[in-house]
This record gives C-alpha cells, structure tokens and sequence, in this order.
C-alpha cells in the first residue's frame, strides 16, 4: 500500500474546527495563517510519503546493527535524515532564537502524525531530539542553550532519554547512577542505563545523552535525583565536536516491533557531564521532556492507528470473498470484495470514528499548548496550562489503547494475510504495542490522572473541562447534528458521575480509585473524542 498523508482532514480542522485564523493577534500564532499552514503541511505529507513511508518495511526487516560500539541503522535511513534536515523539518516549532522556525507546536503535531504514520521508528530519532531540547530550554544554564540548543535545533545533534536502569523503571528513587563533581564544575557519571532510543546511531555528527544521576550524598529516593547534560562527543569552546565522551553503546535489544530504531543499553564510564538546573532538582525539568514524549507517543497510537486503517481499506477494496448479504455487488468477478460484508464495514468505521476523532481531540490540546505558552492574557494561559496537565495521561493512554486495537482490527481485516509478513499489517500491530509501555505505563498514566491530575488546584481543571462541554451542548443546535451533541452530554454526565465517584470512593479507600482508573480513563477519552 502507498502511505496517503490525511491533508483533507487536516485542513478541515485547521480552517474550521480549531479557526486558527482567529488567533492572528497571539504571539505564536500570529505568522501561522490557515494558507500558509496548509501548504506546511502539505509540503510535509509529502516528505512522509515519498521519503520516509518506502523505508518503512525495510526497517522492519533489516533492523539496527551493533559493531563494536557503533550503532548502523537501515539502509536508506541516513539519506532520509540528511534530507529531514535540509528540509528544516526538525526545527519547525523551535523558538527562533535557536534557529527555529517558531512555528505553533499544533502544527508540528500534525507532521509529527504523518512522519510516525510513514515510518514509526524512523520518526522517533528527531522526536526524541525535540523533547530533550524542551527540557534544556526549561532549565539548563545560558551557556549550555548557546552550545547544544542551535545544533539540536536543526537536527545536526540528536538527543536522548537516560532515565531506566536494569532494576527500575517508573520508580526511579530507586535508581544507582552516580555524579562525582570535579573541580573545573563538571561531572563524571557511572552507571548503566537501559532501553535508550536512539542511544547510539549513524544520523547525527553528536548524541546528546540528559541522564537521571544521583550525586553523591544526595538524599534517598526522587528527592536526590539530579540532570546532566552528557553529551558523546565533548564540545569544543566553539561548538565542535571534540574528543569522544567515555559513554558507549554495549548493547542493542532484539525487540518485538519499531525494529530501525535503535534501543541501546548505555554504559557511562565516568562519563563527563554537567548539572542542568539545580542539584536534586532534576526530576522537575526531566518531566518537561517526559510530558513532551507522553504527547508524542499519544501521536505514534494515532499514527499507527491511521496507517494500519488505510491498509485495511484497501485490502478490503481488493480482497474478494463471497457475496453480499443484500445481494451481489461485483457481478463481473466471481465474488464480492470484503468491504461489502457489514463485521468487516463495522471494523473499518469504527477505526475511523476513532482516528479522526483522536486526531481532533490532540490537535485541540496541541492548540492549547500553543495558548498556555504564547496568549496574552494570564487567564487563558493558566485555562490552557490546566488542559495541558489534564489531557497529557488521557491522549498518552486513550490514543495509544485506541491505536493498537485499530492495528489489531486491520490486521483482522486481512484475515489469513494479515498473520504473514507479505503484508503492512503485522508491522503496525508490532509497531503500536510499544505505545501502550513507554513514556510510562498506560495504568500508570491512568493512576496519575486519577491520583494527582483530577485533585491539582482542587479539581479547577476537569471542572472547567465540564463547563467547557455544557456550555457547547447547551446551545442550540442544528438537527442534523443534535444526535451527536446529544451523544456528546451524555458522555460528559457518566463522565462526572464518575469523577464524583472517584472523589467519594478513592478517598476512603485508594485502592477503588486505582481499580477504577483505567476504565475511567476510557470514558475520559471517549467524552474527548466526543
């Protein structure tokens, strides 16, 4: 099948769902026409679909290479990625005074979906780059910006994610990694760290590692975690690249799925690095670049979900068996394509309800994101901020759920063909499984929505995101589309009948809000859709 980038959709939201023409007087948003927009995109749609989509099946198949301590990527990746970069596409949401082209984030969501949807594992190279540079401009010291921000910006140096290590995962007060401080103000860390995508690779001149450490004498558990900037080659005082850093790849995982990115084991050896932000203060910064990934891989389930679709219609279109139920639609052929079959029309409108309404539903937090950082009035900053706390477990959880269950519905749509590697299908339901893991656990991501987001600022959020839809619902509307405002109230009421019982019940007993999270989490996700 040929990736078709979803420019109409897209379109449609940016001109008539988000009318993002109404925000031209917002700093941010004021230089992002709809005209202009959609010739980004359309420009972008066709990057994932004549550049990036034809390797995707050839990183599955031939995966990643180890020799020595050097990463090899698929064949064709690294002409791919030179032509990323020279197209800017790494930079597009970057503040312009790293060399970015200050475009909003909503619209790097859209080409972040259509670059994952061609080619997942491919996408997660820049992807990751995007998050450790939020978190170096959230907290890391002018002198560190100025000499890793301009290069991350345009994708010359890529960045990484050491949080995981062999014994501990999402409770990283347990982690071992230490940081000795030196004289000259840099560190030496030591410790492995596991999991690391895009640990090592053949892409970028440098790797810019942002470790989790503990220096030593810091408190026990999170309250002594540090970040350090390690970087695999050191810099020179002009911004080159100098001597190679003693932080190596000494592994790579043999993984289910996303098989052309690299999922490395790192061993810092008293790596050189140096302190972001303040000692034991790095788990706030890190959570920047945590809740920047959590929102990209709520991208890569929609992502996923949209290609394995589209190759389930067009299976169904071409795939002959037996005849229509309501009476023979190829009368030519021997047999009537799938698509007649009413269960396998079920499979595909459901998928397709889900996608086009996750992709509605990210690209208004998206939107958001662009309000909370950039709109003038404190008020909507702080309404947006709210959202953005808010929706980040429910698109990372919902979207990811969603995409996997669309990847395993098209694999069904194929049948027989679908469980053999002559076909996309398999691909995206390997691909999707990761989603549901990484960046935290979707029950992890239900409990911290149940447990810490609907209480912060004494639900203030989640109550507005109920006056938000009663004040949608309540209008009047159109007839032809009450039955889905309809549809949509009576979402929102089992969705605050649920939250009031969360409130009562989860109180006198936590263990019934965290058997109850992930269900809730669900109904959230659907009210947002709908």
């Amino acid at each position: 099948m040929a990736y078709r980038p979803p420019l109409r959709d897209y379109g449609f939201l940016f001109r008539d769902v988000l009318k993002l023409d109404d925000y031209s007087a917002v700093p941010g948003l004021a230089d992002a026409p709809v005209d202009l927009v959609e010739q980004v995109i359309e420009a972008a749609g066709d990057f994932a679909a004549g550049v990036l989509a034809p390797l995707n099946s050839t990183g599955d198949k031939t995966g990643c290479r180890l020799d020595g301590n050097t990463v090899s990527t698929p064949p064709g990746f690294k002409d791919a990625y030179d032509k990323l970069v020279e197209g800017g596409w790494p930079a597009m949401s970057v503040d312009p005074q790293w060399g970015g082209q200050g475009l909003p984030y909503v619209v790097s969501v859209a080409f972040m979906e259509m670059s994952s949807s061609a080619n997942m594992a491919f996408s997660m190279y820049p992807g990751l780059t995007r998050g450790a540079l939020a978190a170096l401009e959230f907290g890391a010291s002018d002198d560190i910006k100025t000499t890793y921000l301009p290069r991350m910006a345009t994708g010359e140096w890529a960045g990484t994610m050491n949080l995981t290590e062999p014994h501990c995962g999402t409770d990283l007060g347990m982690l071992r990694t230490k940081a000795v401080p030196q004289a000259d103000g840099s560190y030496k860390l030591s410790g492995q760290k596991i999991w690391i995508s895009g640990g090592e690779q053949d892409l970028t001149e440098n790797i810019v590692h942002l470790v989790l450490a503990r220096i030593e004498g810091a408190p026990a558990g999170v309250k002594g975690i540090s970040l350090f900037v390690v970087p695999k080659f050191l810099p020179k005082p002009d911004g080159t690249i100098g001597a190679r850093n003693t932080v190596s790849c000494v592994g790579l995982e043999d993984k289910m799925g996303i098989h052309g990115n690299s999922t490395c084991v790192i061993h810092h050896e008293a790596s050189t690095g140096w302190l972001v932000g303040a000692e034991n203060g790095g788990l706030k910064i890190m959570f920047v670049m945590m809740n920047e990934a959590r929102l990209g891989v709520a991208v890569q389930g929609l992502s996923q979900g949209e290609a394995a679709n589209q190759a389930a219609a067009d299976f169904a279109r071409d795939r002959l068996q037996g005849r229509s139920l309501t009476g023979v639609k190829n009368p030519d052929g021997p047999a009537d394509p799938i698509v007649a079959h009413p269960d396998v029309r079920r499979m595909l409108m459901n998928s397709r309800a889900i996608i086009e309404g996750g992709r509605a539903f990210m690209l208004w937090t998206a939107l958001n994101a662009d309000l909370a950082r950039h709109h003038p009035d404190e008020a909507v900053r702080s309404k947006a901020a709210d959202y953005m706390g808010l929706l980040t477990p429910v698109l990372k959880a919902y979207l990811t759920d969603q995409g996997f269950q669309t990847a395993s519905d098209a694999l069904q749509v194929h049948g027989g063909s679908g469980f053999t590697e002559h076909f996309p299908a398999s691909q995206y339901v390997r691909d999707s499984r990761i989603t549901m893991i990484y960046e935290g656990t979707n029950g992890v991501q239900a409990l911290d929505l149940v447990g810490r987001k609907l209480a912060t600022n004494g639900g203030r959020a989640v109550m507005s995101f109920f006056a938000e839809i009663d004040a949608y619902t309540g209008k009047d509307h159109d007839a032809a589309i009450k039955p889905f405002v309809d549809g949509a109230a009576a979402a929102k009421a089992q969705l605050q009948e649920a939250t009031l019982w969360l409130m009562q019940n989860g109180m006198a007993n936590p263990d019934n809000a965290g058997a109850a999270s992930t269900d809730y989490l669900h109904l959230f996700g659907l009210t947002g859709l709908a």
